[in-house]
């Protein structure tokens, strides 16, 4: 583990693998566990030819800040401080959900340190988009008075029926707690309310691929299909998955990722951790 001050934070970052292949960095989203709980079995599975970077962003349970609130620009400084630290020169970077946000404005600010980026169901905007901006809503308003709630719709809207249904109800239920409404947490949250990296999106030059899940209820895969559009030169895949798709599409989504970095994948133990959006 290491750690990078930016501004008022001290950003905690991890390094596994040791390939010589282009790092790759892992960018989580919203949640006070960052990249534990988003990641879980996952980033290992990218270090075959590979050093994977996962970082804590302000807000997750490993990097303290002074509590204020929160920017794109700010945990988009974080992320390059990270690059920077770690030595490990343009790295391609993937961002999931927040991490997408950041990741893309990450790839818009400077360029010179992203070789490829992937951004998994992210959106541009949240406002002009009643259903994304009621989600939000309904987060920051269950996290602030009904905990046991909060956990309860995540759970629902970051996974999809069908995944919720083949694990039954005690691995439903296993689920809930994964994503505590802490403060940071709704630091995260008030952020996602405020998104719009419009302006931002032209200038990204790197070679890109968005990641749409088709059954996302978080973040409707509407948005990852504008975000293709208003990136240009991005390719563009689907997972027929929800909005945690890595957790539910563990191989698919493994394949999607190492089929555009040109890299191979490790094999899965099959020993996943949960893991909310």
């Amino acid at each position: 583990m290491a750690t990078v001050t930016v501004g008022t934070a001290r950003v905690h970052y991890d390094i596994e693998g040791s390939g010589t292949g282009p790092a790759l960095l892992l960018v989580h989203g919203t949640g006070s566990g960052g990249a534990a709980i988003n990641w879980g079995q996952t980033a290992p599975r990218f270090t075959g030819d590979r050093r994977v970077i996962t970082l804590d962003l302000s807000g997750a349970d490993r990097t303290a800040d002074d509590g204020g609130p929160l920017t794109v620009e700010t945990l988009a400084a974080q992320v390059v401080a990270v690059i920077e630290d770690a030595g490990t020169g343009p790295v391609d970077l993937l961002g999931f959900s927040m991490g997408s946000v950041v990741s893309a404005a990450v790839a818009a600010l400077r360029p010179d340190l992203i070789a490829r980026l992937v951004l998994v169901a992210g959106w541009a905007h949240t406002e002009g988009d009643e259903y994304l901006r009621n989600t939000f809503t309904l987060w920051q308003r269950l996290g602030e008075n009904d905990p046991a709630g909060f956990g309860r719709f995540v759970t629902m809207t970051g996974f999809s029926r069908g995944f919720l249904n083949s694990i039954g109800r005690e691995g439903v239920e296993a689920l809930i707690p994964n994503m505590p409404p802490t403060p940071g947490t709704l630091r995260h949250v008030a952020l996602d309310l405020a998104v719009d990296i419009r302006g931002l999106l032209p200038r990204i030059t790197a070679e890109t691929l968005v990641v749409g899940g088709t059954q996302d209820a978080t973040v409707p895969v509407e948005h990852s299909r504008e975000l293709h559009a208003a990136i240009g030169g991005s390719s563009y895949a689907e997972i027929d998955a929800g909005h945690v798709m890595f957790f539910e599409k563990e191989d698919e989504f493994v394949r999607t990722v190492t089929d555009f970095l040109g890299s191979a994948p490790l094999v899965s133990a099959d020993l996943r951790t949960p893991a909310l959006a």
